[in-house]
C-alpha cells in the first residue's frame, strides 16, 4: 500500500498508477493510463471528460466488473484498507452493494422489467442483511419515502415500466443507498432526465450524502452539473488525469487547457448571448497513443515539447494539480520548445 494510504487514516479509496488495457484483434486499446487519487470518507468527487476518457473504466475496475477482453495492467485499488485487486469473487459480491454501490446511466435497463420494484428491493437488502421479507419490505417502503416517491407501499407493487423516469432513478437511488454503502458510484445518472428531474435528483443525492455521510464518486461529462454536489473535481482525457482540484479551483482557477475547452463549451447565464465554442479536433486514437501530452493535437497552446514528452503534474495552487508543460512558461522555467500554436 502506497504511503499516502497510509498516512491518510480517513482516505476511503486509494488508487495508485491503474493502467487499464482492452486487448482487441486490433491492438491494445489503452483505456486508463496512470490513474492516481484518493476519496475521503464522506467526500463528493466529481469525474468530468468526454466520451472514452476512460472515467467510467476506472470506476468498473474498482467494483472489479471489468469485462472481457478489458484488464488492469498494473497499479493498486484499496478500499477501506482491502486491495480489492485481490479479493476473490465470493468477497466482492459482499462488498458490491453493501459496502460500494452503483447508480448507472440508465434506470430502465438496470431494473428488471419482469420483477416488481418491491422484490428487487427485497432481494438486494436481504443479500446483503439478516433481515427477514417482511422486514426487508418496510426498509424499501422507509427507502422510497426517503428519495422522495409518494405512496411507496403502491409503488413497490408496481413494475419498472410503470414509472417515469425521474421516479425510476429515484428507485435505483434508493435501492442503492438500501444498505447504508461507504461508496455511491453514480455514472451520468441525471443524462437522460430533463432539467428539472435533473436538480431534483441533483439535490437528493446532496440531501442524502449529508444524513447518511456516504462518499460519493459522480461520473459525467457535464461541468455543469459538478457544482451543485462535488467537493473536488478530476478532468480526465487519454485515460488520464489532465486537472484536479476544488470546484473552486476548476471553475476560477482553470489551469488547463482542456479544461478551459470544457467550460467554453457550458451555455453562459449573462445578457451578451455568445456563442458555445466546441473544441475543435478529436480524442486520440487509444490504440496509438502520441508521443507526448494527449490533448497536444487539439490544444492551440501547443509547444514543441508537448509533442515531444509527456507533461508531469504541477502542482499549481494548494491540492490543485494540472498536467501540462505550460506552467513551465508561466513560471519562468526552462519552457523548452518554442510556441507554435497549430490551433
Amino acid at each position: 500500500m502506497s504511503a499516502d494510504a497510509l498516512d491518510g487514516r480517513d482516505h476511503l479509496l486509494n488508487i495508485q498508477n491503474l493502467h487499464i488495457s482492452f486487448f482487441t484483434p486490433a491492438g491494445e486499446v489503452k483505456a486508463v493510463n496512470g490513474v492516481s487519487y484518493t476519496l475521503r470518507k464522506g467526500e463528493v468527487l466529481g469525474i468530468v471528460g468526454e466520451s472514452g476518457s476512460g472515467k467510467s473504466v476506472s470506476v468498473t475496475a474498482l467494483m472489479k466488473l471489468l469485462a472481457y477482453p478489458g484488464r488492469v495492467v498494473d497499479g493498486s485499488i484499496w478500499f477501506d484498507g482491502k486491495d480489492i485487486l485481490v479479493q476473490p469473487s465470493r468477497e466482492m459480491q459482499k462488498i458490491r452493494g453493501k459496502d460500494i454501490s452503483m447508480i448507472f446511466q440508465d434506470p430502465m435497463t438496470s431494473l428488471n422489467p419482469v420483477y416488481t420494484i418491491g422484490n428487487q428491493l427485497i432481494e438486494t437488502i436481504r443479500r446483503h442483511s439478516a433481515m427477514s421479507n417482511s422486514a426487508a419490505r418496510q426498509r424499501g417502503i422507509e427507502m422510497l419515502s426517503l428519495v422522495g416517491i409518494n405512496n411507496p407501499a403502491r409503488r413497490m407493487r408496481q413494475y419498472p415500466h410503470a414509472l417515469s423516469g425521474g421516479m425510476r432513478q429515484r428507485v435505483m437511488i434508493a435501492m442503492a443507498l438500501s444498505c447504508s454503502p461507504k461508496l455511491l458510484i453514480a455514472d451520468e445518472p441525471t443524462t437522460s432526465l430533463d432539467v428539472t428531474i435533473q436538480a431534483q435528483i441533483l439535490a437528493l443525492m446532496k440531501k442524502m450524502r449529508q444524513e447518511t455521510g456516504t462518499a460519493i464518486m459522480l461520473i459525467t461529462h457535464d461541468l455543469g452539473i459538478v457544482t451543485e454536489l462535488c467537493d473536488r473535481v478530476m478532468i480526465m482525457y487519454a485515460g488520464k488525469i489532465v486537472e484536479s482540484g476544488s470546484v473552486e479551483d476548476i471553475y476560477y482557477r482553470t489551469s488547463h487547457p482542456y479544461t478551459k475547452g470544457l467550460l467554453d463549451c457550458l451555455p453562459q447565464n449573462s445578457e451578451e448571448r455568445a456563442p458555445l465554442r466546441p473544441i475543435e479536433g478529436n480524442p486520440v486514437d487509444l490504440l496509438d497513443l502520441p508521443k507526448g501530452c494527449g490533448f497536444a493535437s487539439r490544444c492551440d497552446k501547443c509547444m514543441k515539447i508537448c509533442l515531444r514528452e509527456t507533461p508531469p503534474d504541477f502542482l499549481v495552487g494548494d491540492g490543485h494539480v494540472s498536467s501540462c508543460w505550460l506552467h513551465t512558461v508561466q513560471n519562468g522555467q526552462d519552457g523548452r520548445g518554442n510556441h507554435h500554436g497549430n490551433g
